[in-house]
Order: C-alpha cells, then sequence, then structure tokens
C-alpha cells in the first residue's frame, strides 16, 4: 500500500487506511511507536502501544531462508514424506 507524506501544521503524516485500522486493532487517538528499522535505514518501524518486536527474525535471515528453499526445497518435501 503506497501513502503519500503529507504536511500537517509543522509536522508531517500519512493517513492510514480505515481498513488497516481496523485489521490491526488500532483506533483513532491510540498510541503508537515510530521507530528506525536497524537493518534498513529507509524503512520505518510502526508499533502499537509501545510492543516491540523482539523476534531475531532479520529481512536478510528471511532472503537466505528463501534462497535454500529455493535450491533445496523439493529435497525437504521428500525428507518430510519419508
Amino acid at each position: 500500500m503506497n501513502q503519500t507524506i503529507i504536511s500537517i501544521g509543522n509536522s508531517y503524516g500519512v493517513i492510514i487506511p480505515k481498513n488497516l485500522l481496523d485489521s490491526t486493532g488500532l483506533k483513532p487517538g491510540g498510541k503508537i511507536v515510530l521507530e528506525k528499522d536497524p537493518n534498513n535505514r529507509k524503512t520505518i518501524i510502526l508499533s502499537q502501544n509501545g510492543k516491540k518486536n523482539t523476534s531475531s527474525i532479520t529481512p536478510n535471515f528471511l532472503r537466505i531462508v528463501e534462497n535454500i528453499n529455493k535450491k533445496y526445497g523439493l529435497v525437504f518435501k521428500e525428507l518430510a514424506n519419508k
């Protein structure tokens, strides 16, 4: 989903569509935390109620797993069916 950053006084904002708010349980007036992604300087992480994602799974790790799956996925399926 692409959104445009808009000017609001001396600050900036992004409109969050209602269906996205509803699906996450966020409500107008709710508290969120914005932080820079330590793994990607161009990514902002938005979390609800200050609950930070404590997962150690990084985008780089997911790319590695995806590459392994592409290379050995059929072998893993065969082993799983034995």
